[in-house]
């Protein structure tokens, strides 16, 4: 949602009332995601889509009761229903998507928290109601924390889905309710800056994750040119900066100072996180070596497997972007096993 919030913003400003079409449930091979989202206009504009256009004409023409406020509708399309085939959905899957008046309108409060929390890059869970004249919204933090007076069980639910990072349907005093993880942007420690480093960088933002580059060797951190500049650059040793940072389950982390003192001092904090991806670049020699040394150091061999070493999917790659390349397909394969 964090892309359409300007245009939301100005939907609100004119005065306009609108629907929300939410991906609340997928069987087979749908073509979107649990949890997408797709915005409706009073003149059928659209914002997203929720099957990649093969039942969004039918989804814009039950959103004009829902944008005016009246009902709630939950619809459900596969490859038997004449109106699906009728537009296309031909994939073999089958999606079910909730339709309601935009969260702002009846639950304005719910709507300002969870657009600050869109903007400022923090993580929330927006719980929804399925069932009754008009939905039910409560916003939920990681640290337990709501906006609204949430029941406890809700409370629990929320927190579980996003620690699990999968948006899903849940069922509390008899009702049906959707909670919808909106996480912070994935951040991505780079320690080690050097070509392939900056080729990295250079990939991941464009994937919306947010880049941090530790190296405390100031040849390397000053004098290394990334074409696409990183979020934060810290000329200091992982110890001194990866405390400071929540590594949670939306984090990803590459050693690639090809330094035993920088690479393992940063591996010995990650280990024993909740970080999502844990990868290091080198052969395999070199990281046979590392095992040693991290065994040593009284890590396990089930720790150590952590690692994705030598880092990246197998592509023969040779030049710097073709690594960066390897390294952020092995990092997107990581984060969307939980989609």
């Amino acid at each position: 949602m964090r892309e359409y919030i300007t245009e939301i913003d100005r939907w609100i400003t004119e005065g306009k009332t609108f629907s929300a079409a939410t991906v609340i449930n997928t069987w087979g091979s749908a073509p979107r995601p649990i949890g997408t989202m797709m915005f409706i206009g009073p003149e059928l504009e659209m914002l997203g889509s929720v099957s990649g256009g093969c039942v969004e004409g039918v989804v814009l023409k039950e959103a004009d009761e829902t944008s005016q406020g009246t009902k709630i509708k939950n619809l459900k399309f596969g490859v038997s229903d004449n109106d699906a085939w009728s537009v296309g959905l031909t994939c073999g899957g089958t999606i079910e998507i909730f339709l309601e008046k935009f969260v702002a309108f009846d639950s304005p409060a719910i709507w300002q928290a969870l657009r600050s929390n869109l903007l400022e890059n923090k993580s929330c869970v927006l719980i929804s109601k399925l069932s009754g004249e008009k939905a039910q919204h409560y916003l939920g933090h990681p640290n337990g924390t709501t906006v609204g007076e949430t029941p406890a069980e809700l409370i629990t639910a929320a927190e579980k889905a996003y620690q699990e990072r999968k948006s899903q349907l849940v069922e509390v005093e008899d009702e049906k309710w959707f909670l919808r993880v909106f996480p912070k942007k994935h951040q991505l420690f780079i320690i080690g800056a050097a070509h392939a480093a900056a080729e990295l960088v250079h990939l991941a933002k464009y994937f919306d994750f947010e880049t941090i580059v530790i190296d405390p060797r100031g040849t390397f951190a000053q004098n290394t040119h990334f074409p696409t500049a990183p979020d934060k650059m810290y000329e200091d040793y992982p110890a001194e900066i990866l405390p400071e940072y929540e590594i949670d389950e939306y984090t990803f982390a590459v050693v690639m100072a090809h330094d035993p003192k920088i690479d393992d001092q940063a591996l010995h904090l990650l280990l024993r996180s909740k970080v999502a991806y844990i990868g290091a670049l080198s052969s395999k020699g070199s990281n046979e070596k590392r095992r040693e040394r991290l065994l040593a150091a009284g890590y396990t061999e089930e720790e150590f497997k952590r690692i994705h070493a030598p880092v990246g999917i197998p592509i023969k790659s040779k030049t710097a972007p073709e690594i960066a390349l390897s390294i952020l397909a092995q990092m997107i394969l990581v984060k969307n096993q939980y989609l």
